[in-house]
């Protein structure tokens, strides 16, 4: 066992007192371009990471469930299966559960959707950094879909797994995201990349061998919460483009990621400053996204780094979600050596950022990425090496 996973066993130790049937683990994720775009109907292109959410589980039959986090602290959630059923699927009633609203609201979706789940008692602990933006909140989500559908032998799949804890994460905790994480976390596998159409949730896996360059993470440790940015406006000056694009045009465009650049150029000019930014990127992003795809099977890594940049450029001057510490970190490394291109990832306001750095000097590069960063900024970031790893839920 890992350290995480001792962690979470302990936990359960210590607040359920007796040993627990399972240990299970879900990833993390980082997305490689795509940004801003799941909830546009865009393609993404993410991979599953190997650091996650562990948890120690086991079955109960008196319908109470006990929810305790060896990195959260406290007492454990206890809630009765009847109890939580009878809960109306919104923010203001699981509100009172703070973190563990994420894995009683996937609880109660699993039910509603006919699941035949019930009472557990789970204790977990994660190696993911809190609000560094590689997904923890969908990692939790998908850990307790594998969680019950291991004690309760459920019959369910990465796409419903994903489909139930993306509306978990949008109707109990609030948060209006798309499905990207939810899904990489659920489907994603070592050693691969996976192109997603979240319009349509086609996807394909293709072997992630980026040769002699190393996949850096760069963690601002600026933290922030989804739920408290500017995430759920984006979304809302989205529809409303598409809204008035579609007026416009007397047509149902189903999103705005559904309209290709050169017909975007047609319609541009429809939209105000503000909601012409947010499409722009939206549109443009989509466009990168394939190009990515493409350039990474071929193993053509200069060209995938300059997309990189492109999409660090547009989420930052467009889309408007990247900020100072973002921009500072990614900044430095594009000013250091050898490196081919770097963007921020997730959600953006904070987290983390990526960058595509030579192997034999990813070192020498991420010192000095730290050291830049620190003296702008006055605190430490953090840089790791990205490593994948299968999701609980991997199609083989």
């Amino acid at each position: 066992m890992n350290e995480f996973e001792l962690a979470a066993k302990a936990c359960f130790d210590l607040h359920f007192g007796y040993e627990p049937e399972r240990i299970l683990f879900a990833p993390g994720r980082v997305n490689l371009i795509g940004e801003h775009i799941d909830y546009n109907g865009g393609r993404v292109l993410p991979c599953s990471l190997s650091i996650g959410t562990y948890a120690a589980a086991s079955r109960r039959d008196d319908g109470l469930i006990r929810l305790a986090s060896a990195d959260m602290g406290g007492e454990a959630v206890s809630v009765a299966f009847d109890e939580l059923m009878a809960l109306p699927h919104e923010p203001g009633a699981f509100g009172r559960f703070s973190w563990a609203a994420y894995p009683l609201g996937v609880a109660a979706k699993l039910a509603s959707a006919g699941y035949a789940a019930g009472g557990f008692d789970m204790a977990v602990s994660g190696s993911l950094p809190r609000g560094s933006g590689l997904s923890s909140s969908a990692s939790l989500e998908v850990l307790t879909c594998a969680v019950l559908a291991a004690l309760y032998d459920l019959e369910l799949d990465g796409v419903n797994a994903s489909k139930l804890s993306l509306a978990a994460e949008r109707d109990c905790a609030g948060v209006n995201c798309g499905i990207m994480d939810q899904f990489i976390c659920a489907v994603g596998r070592a050693d691969h990349a996976l192109l997603l159409d979240t319009h349509s949730l086609e996807h394909s896996y293709f072997p992630f061998d980026p040769g002699e360059y190393t996949l850096l993470i760069m963690n601002t440790k600026k933290p922030r919460r989804l739920a408290d940015s500017k995430y759920n406006e984006r979304r809302a000056e989205c529809e409303e483009a598409l809204r008035i694009i579609n007026t416009a045009l007397g047509e149902a465009r189903p999103c705005l990621c559904s309209i290709e650049p050169e017909e975007f150029e047609r319609v541009f000019g429809l939209l105000p400053p503000v909601l012409l930014k947010r499409a722009r990127h939206a549109v443009t992003e989509n466009a990168r996204t394939k190009l990515a795809a493409e350039f990474l099977s071929r193993g053509d890594m200069l060209r995938f780094g300059e997309l990189l940049n492109a999409s660090h450029d547009s989420l930052k001057n467009d889309y408007e979600v990247t900020g100072f510490e973002l921009d500072t970190i990614v900044e430095a490394a594009r000013r250091s050596e050898g490196v081919l291109g770097a963007r921020m990832t997730g959600a953006g306001f904070g987290g983390c950022a990526i960058a595509l750095a030579p192997s034999r000097l990813a070192e020498s590069i991420s010192e000095k990425i730290a050291a830049e960063y620190r003296e702008a900024v006055g605190y430490d970031c953090e840089i790791y090496s990205a490593k994948t790893a299968d999701a609980p839920f991997a199609e083989k």
